[in-house]
């Protein structure tokens, strides 16, 4: 491996680093090389700058090598506002797996964001809000600050009282984000459950996290249609202990009879005050729940604590995506997921930033819309699934000929791994080549992000940059060694503010989850490889690795390799037994509608020729979408599960379960 290297530039006679490769290697090896002002100008710089460090190398390794003057350093940097000061930063005497952080801390999330900013900058816009059918609403910080406190208020009227578990089961809309916040305001818990789930989906989060107060709405609308939600919520309830059903009236969808246990919003708010006082709470007092799926489909409760995620989420929005106060965030990401929740809430309300929050398709009523609205809202940050960079470039859009995004300066994107094209579509048609593609990786058990790109960085496609500073990630081979140039586990060697705090109610699967594998390591089940230039990518889930005849190929290599083709616009791969070569490869593809397939054979030789002959797939089957989840995610285990006749197990979290009927079953 050639080492990384770092060379000077001077700027008003002030010194930084920009990280670039050895003298052998020149700057056209690199698809994207940042501007003197893109980093100059970061957050992150600043941060090193303050602290007299030189580049993000020495910056990941003092982080590394002191965790707690790094987030201490963190802490103070974003401003977080502790009521009593904490005596320690991190504990870990009962093992690296059970780390507590700022211990003894008193604090509150709400008073480092919404309540700090609107008395800093009352008239400062916290969000606009935009509607399928183009209804447009902004609100100050000031504005928020008091419907949190009027909500918080109309909370505590009904009984919550700190550590209740409040559900919101709501679309992007702006009672969604004064819900979280009132939540929190008052010490409760929050969990946030995407609006589009099943009731089967909706009940098993609510008796797993024995929530007493459930908040819906009366229906919404996707792609011009109405989407009832009471059906849901009644079966969805039968079986809780829901005490209480607040109403929140939107598209009128649905109709609901008043009662003891039903409640509208609007009539609860209209006797309350709008001034409420912050509960002050310790440092490790959760803050909320989110679920995640788990590879067996059951979905996994996930802990997250006031101190901690306050900390983190500052990290992550401050010096990830680079949020500062003058900036107008656009990041289509629901409230549901850890992504919405860092920085479309917590993370963008601790930086004082602005937020477009738009409840609708993506490309409704055509694929002009969002690109749209990032003009008319001169959005300086664009975030964007993988999946709906695809759906774009599938269909062609070339957003530059028909809008202005001079504006943006960031395109952070996450959720699933990127292939090449897609990240040079993105990196082409929207960032005109000018702009970094902040690709990031994590989880919800992490709390955010663990890999990402930085400003400052050289780029090639689809890396997901450098470990984060503060975190210790590690390439680890089967028998726990750590490995460079080659494909290994991606591993975590210490503790960080946004590590969840166990599973809800089975710690015994944390720990088998995250902690057997290694000891004291946390394998994270990604599968990884770092380049010559010290640059991270993806290479897809641990267990969707496949070996053939010795040889072991990620799905993510294979995948990106047959989307690379030009008549294909999606793929999936997966290991299925072999008599002969223990496992065998199938393709599943979704094809351009602008090309026509010849046949199965064409995918194959050009699978052989890219990768070689040992990745050629046994089948190859053609669909007219994959089977995702609600975030994306392509469900694999489904594809397997369908096609050798197994049992399908929960598929709450499919968002296109009819695709199924047209995968075969093999004889």
């Amino acid at each position: 491996m050639r080492s990384t290297t770092w060379y000077r530039h001077i700027i008003n006679k002030k010194c930084f680093y920009i990280n670039c490769v050895s003298k052998n290697q020149i700057l056209s090896d690199f698809e994207f090389v940042p501007t003197e002002k893109q980093f100059s100008e970061s957050n992150i710089f600043k941060f090193m700058k303050k602290h007299n460090i030189s580049s993000l190398e020495e910056l990941s390794e003092k982080s590394k090598n002191n965790l707690e003057w790094f987030w201490q350093s963190v802490e103070k940097d974003i401003g977080i506002v502790w009521d009593s000061p904490y005596k320690k930063i991190l504990d870990t005497s009962n093992g690296i797996a059970w780390s507590k952080w700022f211990i003894q801390g008193k604090t509150n999330i709400y008073k480092s964001s919404v309540e700090k900013f609107s008395k800093t900058n009352p008239k400062k816009i916290a969000y606009y809000f935009e509607s399928e059918d183009g209804i447009k609403s902004k609100i100050t910080y000031s504005e928020l600050d008091a419907k949190v406190s009027k909500f918080a208020n109309a909370l505590k009227s009904l009984g919550v009282q700190k550590g209740d578990v409040i559900a919101i089961y709501l679309p992007m809309i702006q009672e969604a984000i004064i819900s979280i916040l009132a939540a929190a305001k008052i010490g409760a818990i929050q969990t946030v459950i995407f609006s589009g789930y099943s009731s089967e989906s909706l009940c098993i989060r609510l008796r797993d996290c024995n929530a007493k107060f459930l908040i819906a709405s009366d229906g919404f609308s996707r792609k011009g249609k109405h989407v009832s939600q009471k059906e849901t919520v009644d079966i969805a309830i039968n079986t809780t202990d829901i005490e209480k059903v607040i109403l929140v009236s939107y598209k009128g969808v649905d109709s609901y009879v008043k009662s003891e246990k039903i409640i509208y919003l609007d009539k609860l708010l209209s006797t309350q005050n709008s001034i409420c006082d912050t509960e002050i709470v310790d440092s490790e007092h959760p803050l909320f729940i989110l679920y995640t799926s788990g590879t067996t489909g059951n979905p996994k409760g996930v802990i997250h604590t006031h101190g901690g995620f306050s900390v983190f989420a500052g990290h992550q929005a401050a010096y990830l995506i680079d949020t500062t106060e003058n900036d107008v965030l656009f990041w289509p990401a629901d409230i549901g997921w850890i992504t919405g929740l860092v920085w479309n809430v917590y993370g963008l309300l601790m930086m004082g930033a602005s937020a477009v929050i738009y409840d609708g398709a993506l490309d409704f009523p055509n694929n002009h819309r969002i690109w749209k609205m990032l003009s008319d809202y001169q959005a300086t940050i664009f975030g964007i699934s993988p999946t709906a960079v695809r759906l774009f470039k599938k269909n062609n859009v070339e957003p530059l000929k028909l809008f202005s995004l001079d504006k943006i300066k960031n395109i952070p994107t996450t959720g699933e791994p990127l292939d090449e094209d897609s990240w040079r579509w993105l990196f082409e048609k929207v960032g005109k080549k000018k702009i970094p593609i902040m690709n990031l990786s994590g989880g919800t058990e992490i709390g955010g992000a663990m890999l990402s790109v930085f400003p400052g960085m050289k780029l090639n496609p689809s890396t997901v940059g450098i470990p984060v500073p503060g975190m210790t990630l590690d390439v680890f081979d089967d028998d726990g060694n750590s490995v460079k140039n080659q494909n290994g586990y991606l591993v975590i060697k210490s503790p960080w503010p946004g590590m969840t705090k166990s599973l809800l109610n089975n710690d015994q699967r944390y720990v088998e989850t995250y902690w057997s594998r290694f000891d004291d390591v946390w394998f994270h089940g990604d599968y990884v490889y770092v380049d010559e230039n010290n640059l991270w990518y993806m290479r897809g889930r641990a267990d969707d690795v496949i070996n053939v005849s010795g040889h072991r190929m990620s799905t993510a290599e294979i995948e990106h390799t047959v989307i690379s083709h030009k008549k294909i616009s999606d793929a999936a791969s997966i290991a299925i037994p072999d008599d002969i070569t223990g496992e065998a490869i199938v393709v599943f593809f979704v094809a351009d509608k602008a090309f026509d397939i010849n046949s199965e054979s064409e995918i194959s030789d050009y699978i052989s020729e890219k990768i070689g002959k040992i990745a050629k797939p046994k089948y190859i089957f053609e669909l007219t979408d994959l089977p995702k989840t609600r975030t994306g995610k392509i469900m694999r285990r489904l594809l397997k599960s369908k096609l050798l006749g197994m049992p399908l197990g929960d598929l709450s979290s499919l968002e296109n379960p009819v695709i199924l009927d047209e995968i075969p079953k093999l004889g």
